[in-house]
C-alpha cells in the first residue's frame, strides 16, 4: 500500500510540475503577444476614430455650406 500511495504522489508531483512549466513556458509569453497585439489594435483602433470623425466633420461644414447656398438662392428666387 506505500508504494501506491508514493506512486500516485510522484504522479500528482509531475503532472503539477508539467502544467507549471506549461504555463510558464507556453501560456504566458503567448499572453504576452496578445496584450501586446491588443494594445497595438486599440491604438489603430483610436487613430481610426480621429479619421473618421474628421472626414465626418468635413462632411457635415460641407452640407452646412450647400443648405446656406439653397436658402440663398431660395431668397433670391422668392425676391423675383
Amino acid at each position: 500500500m506505500p508504494l501506491f500511495a508514493r506512486i500516485i504522489t510522484l504522479t500528482n508531483f509531475v503532472i503539477a510540475s508539467s502544467a507549471l512549466s506549461f504555463q510558464i513556458f507556453v501560456l504566458e509569453p503567448w499572453h504576452q503577444t496578445l496584450d501586446d497585439q491588443f494594445q497595438a489594435l486599440k491604438t489603430e483602433h483610436i487613430a481610426m476614430l480621429k479619421r473618421h470623425g474628421e472626414e465626418l466633420s468635413a462632411i457635415r461644414s460641407q452640407i452646412e455650406a450647400l443648405k446656406e447656398k439653397e436658402a440663398k438662392r431660395g431668397k433670391e428666387e422668392f425676391l423675383r
